[in-house]
């Protein structure tokens, strides 16, 4: 509920937080918490108060405008995959076990599948996040990564067949089914929900957001099946998005910078096509 200028209104949070079963006394607990911790300052009292997100909590709300820009841009089919698989090996010693741990856990949230102990792979170009990774983590010595077009598991190389082997598909589309019933829901609600409402359906929908995309693996929609469920999904929350700028009131700062990544993938790949549908110059008279 964070808005552009980093604030947030009492009055909407309550009655947000009472729609979706929270007393006023734990949105009180709550806000006290949030402000014994630092992380907000309060201007004014009760409903009529206004919360105001310090520096070190403005640092950390922005979300992966990258991953958001590369999903969509994968939608909209202008991030093909080459045809290259990246691993990464790492041998890290049961001395260091908590980096070694911080680390398979770094490279799982980047979409890599495991092929064998501590060996990882994925179709997406991340050397240098995994690199980023074994830094911070202090492994770094311990980490090789490695590409290939030839990649065999068990016998098995098609590239779409190895998905299939590797990730878990089915897992993957249903967390995405559930968005879309809630993505779509959503968008037919927000014509004419109330201002509770709409910024009710906000949060449901960021929420449940969040949980299909953080495990995605992001793979590309070459090696999927087709039609994909979580392209249809993602176009739909974006359309819920726009939607929810619509309304007037100042957005919400998540939706608007989802919008702003969506905008701009879509006006890549309109370029793009415009661009491959031109004559080559040497035979344009």
């Amino acid at each position: 509920m964070i808005r552009e200028d980093a604030t947030i209104d009492s009055g909407a949070l309550y009655d947000v937080a009472n729609v979706l079963g929270m007393s006023d006394q734990q949105v009180r607990l709550c806000i006290k918490r949030l402000i014994a911790d630092g992380q907000f300052t309060q201007e004014g009292r009760g409903r009529k108060a206004l919360l105001r997100a310090t520096n070190r909590v403005r640092s950390t709300i922005t979300p992966d405008r990258e991953y958001v820009r590369y999903m969509y841009a994968q939608d909209t089919g202008s991030a093909p995959w080459d045809g290259v698989w990246h691993l990464v090996a790492f041998g890290v010693p049961e001395s260091v076990r908590a980096a070694r741990d911080a680390m398979r856990d770094a490279i799982t949230r980047l979409g890599g599948a495991p092929i064998q102990g501590g060996l990882y792979v994925s179709p997406n170009r991340w050397e240098g996040l995994i690199s980023a990774a074994a830094t911070e983590f202090g492994v770094g010595r311990h980490v090789a990564t490695l590409t290939t077009t030839d990649l065999s598991v068990g016998g098995v190389d098609a590239p779409r067949e190895l998905v299939d082997r590797l990730w878990p598909l089915d897992q993957i589309a249903e967390r995405h089914r559930r968005l879309l019933v809630v993505a779509e829901r959503s968008l037919s609600a927000l014509r004419t929900a109330s201002p509770t409402e709409h910024l009710t359906i906000a949060i449901e929908l960021a929420a449940e957001f969040t949980q299909a995309v953080e495990p995605d693996p992001l793979l590309p929609p070459q090696l999927l099946p087709q039609p994909w469920v979580g392209t249809t999904a993602r176009a739909a929350v974006a359309a819920c998005w726009a939607e929810l700028l619509k309304s007037g009131r100042q957005p919400i700062r998540l939706f608007r910078w989802y919008a702003d990544v969506i905008a701009e993938v879509s006006q890549t790949a309109t370029s793009d096509r415009t661009a491959s549908s031109l004559p080559a110059a040497d035979h344009c008279v």
